[in-house]
């Protein structure tokens, strides 16, 4: 299962199912799970950790130095989930000292050529990275969220669950959960109505999301009592609640 020409360090744990591909390298202190097909150029750096059933197309680059100028070459890793794809010349970077000391990207998620995620970041399970879209250090990105092809995000931003994200969106402040945003720089235009639909949420729920990001967003309505005045909402919609919260957490702002 493992070709001849790759390189695989003695330390490294491989599951005995695991197929890696002719001149790829795996480093010092990787744990690659049952299931994983690794193609052929591919470079794993440890310590990492990859997840079972992943799928690594040729020439990605997984687990390798943060590419931050205060990085001295301390011990911080990378943990990846299960049933991930990244396709050709991805880029995902282990974690910085001064950070979570990892980067840590959940299950289920589509990285799509030449995509990037920087130190410290976290990723939650079934996101979509269009082709090109890259992450800087620090980034939260939530459950089901899509970048489109060439979203830029700036360091220390977050991007709530299933958030759509333009082409070519430049995302300096937060994006809500449940919101489209779009543009250079990128704010939020609306809530993704097509998305939710498409998840199968309710007509009911869908209203009273766009309901919360008028009140919380396009009304001159001081925010404060936009909150109060969204209470009722909260209660009976988990999903409204998760939204005004991200709203009234958000440390960089919202991209409104």
């Amino acid at each position: 299962m493992i070709h001849p020409t790759a390189i695989v360090d003695a330390s490294a744990r491989i599951a005995a199912d695991v197929e890696i591909g002719a001149y790829s390298v795996i480093g010092a202190n990787v744990e690659i799970g049952s299931g994983t097909v690794v193609g052929p150029h591919v470079v794993i750096m440890g310590p990492s950790k990859i997840g079972c059933d992943n799928r690594i197309f040729q020439f990605s680059s997984i687990g390798d130095a943060p590419q931050d100028k205060k990085y001295q070459g301390e011990p911080t890793t990378l943990e990846l989930g299960d049933r991930n794809v990244i396709r050709e010349y991805v880029t995902l970077n282990r974690g910085t000292d001064e950070g979570h000391g990892k980067t840590l990207i959940g299950s289920d998620n589509l990285f799509m050529a030449y995509s990037h995620v920087a130190h410290d970041c976290i990723v939650g399970n079934h996101t979509i990275f269009s082709n090109a879209a890259s992450l800087s250090g620090h980034v939260e990105v939530g459950d089901y969220a899509i970048l489109g092809g060439f979203t830029s995000v700036h360091q220390f931003t977050q991007i709530g669950s299933r958030a759509f994200c333009g082409l070519g969106s430049v995302v300096t402040q937060d994006i809500p959960p449940f919101s489209t945003a779009a543009g250079n720089r990128a704010r939020v235009i609306g809530i993704n109505k097509e998305g939710l639909k498409r998840r199968g949420f309710s007509p009911e729920v869908i209203r009273a999301l766009h309901r919360s990001f008028r009140e919380l967003l396009k009304s001159k309505v001081p925010r404060q009592d936009a909150f109060e005045n969204l209470e009722s909402l909260c209660v009976k919609h988990p999903e409204v609640r998760e939204f005004v919260d991200f709203v009234r957490n958000s440390k960089r702002g919202i991209a409104s």
